[in-house]
């Protein structure tokens, strides 16, 4: 009984309350009157109060309200994107109640992007050595404004860079880039500062501009002048080069392969010849070559890919005024530093195996008063026999000579010469112009000819001379078939001989190339080889 009495006074109860609030009311609105936020956009929230159905709506496209439609009481996402512009912006949304055709407006206000060139990092640290192929940072980049990137006074010696196009599709909206710096080694002591501006291409006013500052570790001292300096400089430059051996450090370096030292006078202990083999480098000669100042003769050869190179000497090795005897073969060259005409103490010049598409100009007598023997043989990047049949460039072998160089045939000191394996081309001048053998000349030496009377004295005293293997063409000049040296110069093979064909498609070789050196011995009657003169055993 007790228990129906409580179940009765619960159900009145109930009775009671729904007697004086059948149909709760709920006030119409929102919970803001504006949504303020940046260019970037992004989400914000609002809570939506109602009783009945309502819907948003708006004009912005930039603006969108999920969900767009409801009943009752919703938090509602109010997703805003990105501006394009650097001017502010102002959309509205608006909360209609269908039940009651009642409105509840507020505002959204966006800031436009200022200009900007925003970097990751403002300071980058390098260390004074790397890899070749680690030499570079890269830096990241927001902006929405071009710009230039400007190095201070002295930086492009060590840094470069490559930046990309700066693609502003999106209007003032920032894009983000990489640009690449490669560095060069700091050889000096002295540690390196680059001060980067990144300057707009436009007049506008900058919200954020940001510099940068690169660093570079400086290397350890070398005491210049002594053999403790000479050789940490080889083992720099056995570093810079990549050379595939190394030198045992722990001998001395008198006792190390490839080096030989003075062994008395002022610079007793230090460098006088150094071969430097076998290396892969895509720099000129290193810094450090400009230390071994008592080094009479120097050796940098066979670089790997050598034929793929576009290397210049640099100015480095043009400091050593003593050298004598200098080889830069098979390194890439395709020119040298304007300075190397300092080296006019060179006797010995060989540059076989490089790029060269012409003979270098500096190369002339003036220059290189002291110079005997030039090698400059093999300078072919590829091996061409038709050069009218294959259209590749900057294949080197002084393709682009336009004729034979007659400087070099001009150059009287030369004792030796070695032009063989390229593509020169045409046919060799007749010298006509050049000085003359003189009667008295020939007539005071019982083993010149009088064939050699009025000829042109080309290259009197040259032991060697080779250019076979060219793509020459014409007549041998008479200078050439009656000079006095040539029957040691092997003519049938190394002069004579000629291969391929010329760009316009002519055959190589000349064309009264003689069958024997009979012609020849017919009037050098002192030199011809007669086994009845041979005296008796």
């Amino acid at each position: 009984m007790k228990i129906n009495r409580i179940i009765i006074a619960i159900a009145a109860a109930s009775m009671v309350v729904a007697c004086v609030n059948p149909n709760p009311q709920i006030d119409f609105g929102v919970d803001t009157d504006n949504i303020n936020i940046g260019p970037a956009g992004g989400i914000r929230k609002i809570n939506v109060s109602s009783s009945g159905n309502w819907v948003a709506m708006t004009e912005a496209p930039w603006i969108t309200v999920s969900p767009a439609n409801g009943r009752g009481s919703v938090e509602c996402s109010i997703s805003i994107d990105s501006t394009l512009t650097v001017d502010q912006r102002t959309g509205s949304v608006r909360i209609h109640n269908l039940d009651t055709d009642e409105n509840k407006d507020f505002a959204v206000v966006q800031e436009g992007f200022e200009y900007q060139i925003v970097l990751e990092k403002s300071q980058i640290d390098v260390d004074d050595y790397a890899d070749y192929d680690s030499r570079y940072f890269e830096v990241k980049v927001k902006s929405n404004v071009d710009y230039d990137v400007i190095l201070p006074d002295g930086a492009e010696n060590w840094l470069t860079f490559k930046k990309p196009e700066l693609n502003l599709d999106r209007g003032a909206r920032p894009r983000e880039s990489k640009i690449r710096f490669d560095w060069r080694v700091n050889s000096r002591d002295n540690e390196r500062i680059a001060d980067i501006e990144f300057k707009p291409k436009k007049d506008v006013s900058m919200g954020q501009h940001d510099a940068l500052k690169v660093v570079q570790k400086a290397a350890l001292p070398i005491p210049v002048g002594t053999p403790a300096g000479d050789s940490l400089a080889i083992l720099a430059i056995s570093r810079a080069l990549n050379m595939f051996t190394e030198w045992d450090t722990a001998e001395r370096m008198e006792h190390w392969n490839n080096v030989s030292v003075w062994k008395d006078g002022p610079d007793k202990g230090r460098v006088r010849y150094v071969q430097f083999f076998m290396f892969k480098t895509m720099e000129e000669i290193p810094f450090e070559i400009q230390y071994l100042t008592a080094a009479e003769e120097i050796i940098l050869y066979s670089n790997a890919n050598h034929f793929l190179r576009n290397l210049d000497t640099g100015e480095h090795i043009t400091k050593l005024t003593n050298l004598k005897r200098l080889t830069i073969g098979a390194y890439g060259l395709t020119s040298l530093h304007p300075d190397f005409k300092n080296l006019k103490n060179l006797e010995y010049l060989d540059l076989s195996s490089n790029c060269f598409q012409t003979i270098p100009d500096i190369l002339t007598p003036e220059n290189f008063p002291n110079l005997h023997a030039l090698v400059i043989n093999a300078n072919q990047r590829h091996t061409i026999y038709d050069l009218s049949n294959d259209i590749r460039e900057n294949v080197g072998g002084f393709i682009d000579e336009p004729k034979f160089p007659e400087r070099i045939l001009k150059w009287n000191k030369l004792d030796t010469i070695r032009l063989s394996v390229n593509y020169l081309q045409g046919e060799l001048p007749k010298m006509l112009d050049h000085e003359k053998w003189t009667a008295e000349e020939v007539q005071a030496n019982d083993t010149l000819p009088d064939v050699l009377i009025g000829l042109p004295k080309v290259l009197p005293t040259t032991e060697f001379f080779a250019i076979n293997y060219n793509r020459l063409t014409g007549e041998i000049p008479d200078w050439l078939l009656y000079h006095p040296k040539l029957d040691i110069w092997y003519p049938f093979s190394l002069v004579f001989s000629q291969e391929g064909k010329t760009r316009t498609g002519e055959n190589a070789g000349f064309t009264n190339e003689p069958a024997s050196l009979d012609y020849y011995y017919q009037h050098y009657t002192n030199k011809k080889y007669n086994p009845n003169n041979r005296s008796e055993e």
